[in-house]
């Protein structure tokens, strides 16, 4: 499998996000991702760690402290 190499380890390389992609995008979907798992297993952190692993690999530090605070003031337009 062939995958990004990152500071934290390795974001595997998916057909949805080929190693090609800007990984601004690559980012924001893992970001996506983390969250829906942890809708959807009740906040189980073991469950979701390799997303959480792969967008804090991926996205700026400034971004997901944006994200985060937009979700906890309500203004975050994401589903999850």
């Amino acid at each position: 499998m062939q995958c990004v190499q990152l500071q934290s380890g390795c974001v595997p390389c998916t057909d949805r996000h080929p190693c090609v992609l800007p990984q601004a995008r690559n980012c924001h979907t893992r970001y996506q991702e983390y969250h829906r798992c942890m809708a959807q297993t009740g906040g189980d952190e073991e469950k979701c760690s390799p997303f959480a692993r792969a967008y804090r690999s991926l996205c700026p530090t400034e971004w997901i402290e944006r994200w985060n605070e937009a979700r906890e003031e309500g203004r975050w337009t994401g589903r999850y």
